[in-house]
């Protein structure tokens, strides 16, 4: 390809010249060819491996120097001699001649490199290559990177990194490539190459350690082999961006949505992914909602009246939001969206406040920042912000007076806080006297939150510091918990920007039924059935209305259990618009995928768990395990937030914390109580007892300061009738969680939970591939081992097409939705892949159209896919011998035979290699039995549709070419003419019978001498082919006919019953699968990582 030009020092250091004319110089790289150039190639070899300078360098390239010029320029590379011999000779036609009419040689450089830039501006505009921010070097290594591993023009090169490969004991230095779907290594040291390919699908375990002889190392693990790497010049980042991508392939296997979602990840570079990562982070420490993208981020300082302090920290600047946050978290923290902001200015500089910003808000608050480094900048940028924001509510207010001036809207509007009002305050009208009692300890709770709303600001705008921390912990008011939830959750910002949102949502979904609505229904009556607001319609109408709006709001949720548990908790203390957000905010933020179909969020954060209590309550670790107590008790406790295993007054204390600080308050509480009960813990002897001690304390966790009336406890009605645990106040249990477990942090909390998301999702799909196995194991004849690994291939070509496109859409392809065995489908461009592969069948030019034809028969109801969901049956040589005909009759055969999928197309040819391992009568009593419960479903072969010429000819065809490179070819093409010359006798002799009464079992097979004679006169081994271009419409045969024929000729009697070694072809289709299809050297000179 044609280069900008660029200075080249030594013409000749590690380069041989091949060609030369006065001003250009043809160059190939020492050690690249054939004879490899010996040591000197060698040690070349090597350094273009291990030195970033040319470690992406092409073997070829042309150099321009002017006669009397010492310097060079590069001007082309090629990675073939036939690509840069292509430029050479252009060169030498076009432009040798016209160099020599200057007379200065400054213009003939100048020419040269306009010319050339030139032609690469051409190409560029001619092939409609856009512009971007990779520079030369990335794009040579992402062209390597393609060539190396047979990745085609998709599968985007993310980064690349030098570092060393641990192969056993010996370490092996090259590179690291990072790409979208795949992590690649490539090594070449004194002429010996080293190559793996992992997909990051396929990986189990990723992480970054250190031991005596390795401080930095990487150790990436799949189900079958690990693979250590060192020796990184930034390993953090390296880490850090291997994270990201495999984070992207476990939400892809997880999420049908995922492929879809990430369609524009083949276009992402590492910077974009960086600020995806950056404002991953910046929403999680914000609650911001999960649109929200950050712009950009500054140091600054930020005057806070309440201390009269200026207090150092960094300011968030996104595209609805303004945020700041302090260098010491607990320090303060503030949130102003744009929507709340009057004026933004830059006050006066003075050397106590430099560069000063104010920004007030429709509250009346003003915050002042300073220290700003580009002020002006920040101001432009804000200004832009802000002026998008001011038109976005201008339009929300018109959409929400139109949907207001409907008279159908307004009474539902009315009718929704008409019932919600009486739901907020049914609790109240329950046993006075005992209200009476705790009131004052209430009122003294509201007077110190209004006291912190006069000092600290009240609504999202509100500076959260140390002190709103102490009185979250002190509990929150009753009549405050609604606003202070929606607030510290962030559900108000998004209940602020979708006006009507939830109202409409009502609407669309009354009256419509499917499966979360009928769960939804069965659960109702099961939501704190204890409670009085739920011991009636009122209350049970509002729960139904909000769990119904939310699953149509996201159907890939929909309803889980336990969602009905905490939205009944939710309607007590918000409205029910307010209720429905806080519920978006638990389910799509806070507690993520712990709601879906599979409550991988809830298993990923039991593993997150089982580490904290290794790590924290050690003793005890060991004992839980072995009774299994830390998975029961932590789904239970998470998924419901402690609401269903503690008394109700109790429990929303813990809320009220989980809404401040995140999920890290539910794992300080949980550690809290283990701690709590070590040593009753210790001395259980099943899980039984040990879920009876932690049920017995949990039920003693009292509020005494909780001015609602006592509500009997579900749980505790269910526990024996043991001596009770002393009372334990809640607000000490919290307050002891935060003092011995509250330096577990967020940003740690994540980091786990990734390690952890690897082995659940990973956990899933081992447990669908067992399940799709235990199905069909008894009814195929393959092993489980066998069907287990034919499985893992046909999800390998189903993730590549979800990878680099196909012929329908991911999202059509993939559904995990379905059951499992219909999950991963597959269209026939993957299918043809597949038959290449692992069919004997599959050779010659013939073999694509065979495969196209054995598609169509497996795609029964024609929607261009087939999946792994019907299972095997055993095939005798008469059913191979049918398959093949009714592959070539057209249209094709009824619908029984087409209900045959990936399985069965193996099973034809690999059964007989699973004869000689099974003892003959148990073999005959296998296929008793499996032909007496098929026989009815199989179609008799004499209601098969006759064969016509023209179909025949398609048949002899794929005969031939099925015998390309067997032992007995020769003999093999000898038989196959004799029978289609034995065939096409007898469509003759059908011709003339056609009218006459024939029986139907008849089947017209020419005498021995008949065939004897024929076969004297054959002259090559297609000679049985009719000779005439002309097709006869009246001639045709039947399928009897042929597998009479071909039973004649024990060539293909031994041919169609020879057995096949199915292991070795699941071995090289899964090598050929790692190495890439586009890859022409032989996968033996490589390190190929069989991780499926």
């Amino acid at each position: 390809m044609w280069v900008s030009p660029e200075d080249v020092l030594l013409a000749g250091a590690l380069w041989v010249t091949e060609r030369a004319n006065p001003y250009f110089i043809l160059q190939k790289r020492k050690g690249h060819g054939d004879g490899g150039g010996g040591l000197a190639g060698l040690l070349v070899g090597t350094l273009d491996v291990v030195l970033d300078s040319s470690a992406r360098m092409a073997p070829y390239r042309i150099l321009y120097q002017t006669p009397d010029s010492l310097g060079y320029w590069i001007i082309a590379h090629g990675t073939s001699r036939k690509e840069i011999t292509e430029h050479w000779e252009w060169l030498e036609h076009n432009l040798l001649q016209t160099l020599s009419i200057f007379e200065n040689e400054n213009d003939i450089t100048t020419f040269v490199k306009g010319k050339v830039q030139g032609i690469i501006a051409e190409y560029n505009k001619n092939h409609d290559v856009k512009e971007d921010d990779d520079t030369d070097k990335f794009k040579e290594a992402s062209a390597k990177f393609r060539k190396l591993f047979g990745m085609p023009d998709e599968e985007k090169l993310v980064n690349y990194y030098s570092c060393s490969f641990w192969k056993g004991k010996v370490p092996r230095q090259g590179w690291l490539y990072l790409s979208i779907n795949h992590l690649c290594f490539y090594s070449y040291l004194l002429g010996k190459e080293a190559k793996l390919v992992v997909r990051w699908a396929d990986i189990t375990q990723l992480e970054k350690s250190a031991t005596l002889l390795l401080p930095d190392v990487i150790k990436v693990s799949t189900r079958s082999s690990e693979h250590l790497f060192s020796v990184f010049l930034n390993i953090n980042e390296t880490f850090k961006l291997a994270e990201q991508l495999a984070n992207i392939a476990m939400r892809q296997l997880l999420d049908n949505k995922g492929f879809e979602q990430d369609r524009s990840l083949p276009k992402l570079k590492k910077k974009d992914l960086d600020a995806r990562a950056k404002s991953e982070r910046y929403r999680a420490l914000f609650r911001l909602p999960k649109d929200e993208k950050l712009d950009g981020h500054t140091d600054c300082t930020l005057w806070t009246p309440f201390n009269k302090m200026h207090i150092l920290g960094q300011m968030f600047v996104s595209t609805n939001y303004i945020c700041f946050m302090s260098k010491e978290e607990s320090l303060c923290s503030l949130i102003i969206p744009l929507r709340e902001v009057t004026i933004v200015e830059k006050a006066d500089s003075s050397n106590v406040l430099p560069s000063p910003l104010s920004i007030s808000t429709k509250n009346r608050m003003t915050f002042l920042f300073a220290n700003l480094k580009d002020r002006d900048f920040l101001v432009q940028r804000i200004s832009d912000f802000l002026q998008q924001t001011t038109s976005k509510i201008h339009l929300e207010k018109e959409l929400t007076s139109s949907l207001n001036s409907s008279d159908d809207e307004v009474q539902l509007n009315s009718k929704l806080a008409s019932k919600t009002c009486c739901l907020c305050f049914l609790m109240l009208i329950f046993d006075l006297f005992q209200l009476l009692l705790t009131q004052a300890k209430e009122f003294l709770n509201e007077q110190a939150w209004k006291s912190h709303f006069t000092e600290y600001g009240q609504g999202v705008c509100m500076y959260r510091t140390e002190k709103t921390k102490e009185l979250v912990l002190k509990g929150i008011p009753e009549n405050m918990r609604g606003e202070l939830w929606l607030l510290f959750s962030g559900a108000i910002n998004e209940m602020a920007t979708h006006p009507g949102y939830y109202e409409d949502l009502v609407e669309k979904s009354m009256g419509k039924y499917n499966l979360a609505t009928e769960e939804i229904e069965r659960d109702l009556h099961r939501s704190l059935p204890e409670h009085p607001a739920f011991q009636n319609e009122m209350g049970i109408a509002a729960l139904r209305r909000v769990l119904t709006a939310y699953a149509f709001r996201n159907p890939n949720i929909g309803y889980c259990q336990a969602m009905n548990i905490v939205t009944s908790v939710l309607l007590l203390y918000a409205k029910e618009e307010e209720a429905f957000w806080l519920l978006v905010a638990l389910c799509e933020r806070m507690l993520p995928d712990y709601y879906n179909t599979r409550v991988v969020g809830a298993l990923v954060d039991q593993g997150v768990f089982e580490e904290l209590a290794r790590e924290h309550v050690p003793q005890l670790y060991d004992c839980m395990q072995d009774l299994g107590v830390i998975s029961t008790i932590s789904l239970s406790w998470f998924l419901t937030l402690f609401l269903s295993v503690m008394p109700f007054e109790s429990a929303v204390v813990v809320v009220d914390c989980f809404f401040y600080d995140g999920i890290k308050v539910i794992f300080q509480l949980a550690l809290s109580v283990l701690h709590a009960n070590i040593d009753q813990l210790l001395d259980c002897k099943d899980d039984g007892e040990a879920m009876t001690v932690l049920g017995r304390y949990l039920d003693s966790v009292t509020n005494k300061d909780s001015t609602l009336p006592p509500i009997p406890h579900l749980h505790s009605l269910l526990t024996d009738n043991g001596e009770p645990h002393p009372e334990v106040d809640i607000f000490k249990l919290v307050r002891n969680s935060y003092e011995k477990f509250g330096l577990i942090r967020a940003d740690v909390i994540e980091q786990m939970r990734f390690k952890q998301r690897l082995r659940v999702i990973q956990t899933i799909e081992d447990t669908t591939k067992r399940n799709v196995v235990r199905t069909i194991v008894t009814e195929t004849a393959f092993s489980i081992d066998e069907l287990e690994e034919l499985y893992v291939l046909f999800k390998a070509e189903h993730l590549t097409s979800c990878y680099w496109g196909g012929s329908s859409n991911p999202t059509e392809r993939h559904d995990p939705s379905l059951p499992y065995l219909e999950q991963y489908r597959i269209d026939m461009e993957q299918f043809k892949g597949l038959f290449t592969l692992l069919f004997p069948w599959a050779n010659g030019a013939h073999s694509d159209p065979l495969a196209v034809r054995f598609f169509r028969l497996l795609d029964h109801n024609g929607d261009g896919l087939i999946n792994f969901r019907e299972c095997a049956v055993p095939w005798d040589l008469t059913e191979k011998l049918k398959l093949l005909y009714k592959l070539h009759v057209l249209p094709a055969v009824s619908r029984h035979f087409q209900i045959f999928i990936f399985i069965h197309l193996i099973n034809i040819f690999l059964l007989f290699s699973l004869v000689k391992k099974l003892n003959p009568p148990d073999y005959r009593h296998y296929l008793k039995l499996w032909n007496q419960e098929s026989r009815s479903k199989l179609e008799n072969p004499k209601d098969l549709p006759k064969l016509n010429q023209s179909q025949f000819i398609e048949l002899c065809k794929t005969l031939y070419s099925m015998f390309s490179e067997d032992l007995a070819e020769q003999e093999l093409y000898h038989a196959t003419a004799t029978v289609t010359s034995l065939l096409l006798e007898m469509g003759e002799v059908g011709k003339l019978f056609s009218s006459a009464d024939i029986a139907d079992d008849t089947v017209l097979v020419r005498s021995d001498s008949c065939s004897h004679s024929n076969r004297s006169h054959m002259g090559s081994h297609q000679s049985g082919l009719p000779h005439s271009t002309s097709i006869d419409k009246d001639w045709a045969i039947t399928f009897e006919q042929f597998l009479a024929s071909v039973l004649t000729e024990q060539a293909l009697v031994q041919y169609f019953e020879k057995p096949v070694e199915v292991a070795a072809r699941i071995i090289n289709a899964k090598n050929v699968q790692k190495v890439g299809r586009a890859n022409s050297l032989s996968t033996s000179d490589y390190e190929i990582s069989l991780s499926g």
